[in-house]
Order: C-alpha cells, then structure tokens, then sequence
C-alpha cells in the first residue's frame, strides 16, 4: 500500500525466547504505526538485497543460531543505509554468536546471567530469574525512548553484558556481589542502548526474556519508542 512503511521481522532461534509469541505482541503495535509487516523464520532474508533496501524497520527475535556471510553483509549494509534495527535480551543482544561483525554491529553482547544459589536451582528456566532493578541514566531523561520512565524493578533475567563505548547508554543494571559469587566488586552492565550506525539506528533491551517480562508496562514500553525510534 502507497504510503505505508516497511517492517520486517525475523523470529526463530532457541524456543526458550518465544520468539513467535513475542514477537507477535508487537505486530499489531507496528501495524497500528502504519507499517506493512513481513515475517521470516531466519536470517535468510537479509541476503535479498533488494528487498532489504526498502525496509524501513528490522524487528529481530534470533537467540543464538547462525548467519551466513552474505545474510549478514546484507543485513549490515541495510543498517548502513538507513534501516532501523530493534530488538529485546537475546533475540538481538545474543544472536549469531560465532560472527564477531555481528557483535561489533550490535555492540554489546550477552556474556551470563548469574543465577540463584546453587542449592536453589531445579534445572528450570527460573535457576536464573533474580530481582533486581534497571536504573535509568540522566542522558534518559529526555530520549524519546526513556522520556518520563523512573528506575523499576523486575525478576527476570538479569544480563551481564559485554560492551564497547560507542553505545549511547540509557538504562543499566548493576551485579551485585553475593557470597557464592566469584567476583568481588558489583559490576554495572548497559540494559538499554542505542546505536548509530551509517545512517541506521540500532536500539538494543536487555529486558524480555519472555511474555511475562515484555507485558512488564516499563519494558512494553521502552521497546514498542524503541521500535519507532530505530526506523527510518
């Protein structure tokens, strides 16, 4: 439809993400925005250079898995001339582990998720949700992405993530040190990020690790500004 913008959205990777439920919340949002939207089960799509040179918006749901060189060529250039790219905890901050480019373009990268006490865990997903709090940073005060948002706190997933200085941070979470910790001072990670890259914008939330944290009102919201403000 004339007029409309182009969104594409590309979900699989490990289930664990709910990669499809997930993504699908926020389908009607970009409808809603005016945006034509296309689903793809893999990063196969990137390769279609011509198609991805319309895309205005890039939505990503891909834990891990793999990338081929081209996908990724495409996907990169598409960035570089202006396609927003967006997405939420490991569907974005975790994908495509063995292309280091991948994680240079991401600029940060998921490293762990320290967990309860060992004699706490079961061997379920839940080992691994702690509360703790994201806490907004004063360049947050006045992003559309962050504009009115206050510190919150959640039990979810935590990320310890590893980052470079050319992300423009607006949120972070702090690893505090507990006795059965190995390390010995707290450790402060990025939880939301931007990223300029060409004339692409990148938004990265480490929050998300399923429907129960993206219905989370702090967290629906950060993501559905973060959408809008990555596309062209």
């Amino acid at each position: 439809m004339t007029g409309k913008k182009s969104a594409l959205v590309v979900r699989g990777g490990w289930d664990g993400h709910q990669p499809v439920e997930a993504t699908d919340r926020f389908i009607p949002f970009l409808e809603g925005n005016g945006y034509n939207v296309r689903v793809e089960d893999s990063p196969k799509i990137y390769g279609d250079t011509d198609y991805m040179a319309g895309v205005d918006l890039i939505m990503q749901c891909m834990t891990m898995s793999t990338i081929e060189r081209d996908e990724f060529n495409g996907l990169r250039t598409a960035v570089e001339n202006g396609t927003g790219l967006a997405g939420w905890h490991g569907g974005i901050a975790d994908s495509y582990r063995n292309t280091s480019d991948y994680l240079h373009l991401i600029g940060g990268q998921f490293a762990c998720h320290p967990g309860k006490h060992p004699d706490e865990r079961t061997g379920a997903q839940a080992d691994n949700y702690v509360p703790y709090t994201v806490n907004m940073l004063p360049a947050a005060a006045d992003h559309p992405i962050t504009r009115g948002l206050s510190d919150f706190d959640l039990v979810t997933e935590q990320y310890w993530v590893l980052a470079d200085d050319y992300i423009d941070v607006l949120a972070t979470t702090t690893q505090k040190v507990r006795p059965w910790d190995p390390w010995n001072r707290e450790v402060t990670s990025p939880a939301v990020w931007t990223r300029q890259w060409g004339q692409g914008r990148i938004f990265v939330c480490t929050p998300g690790h399923n429907l129960k944290v993206l219905e989370d009102a702090n967290v629906n919201t950060l993501i559905e500004r973060g959408l809008l403000w990555a596309s062209r």
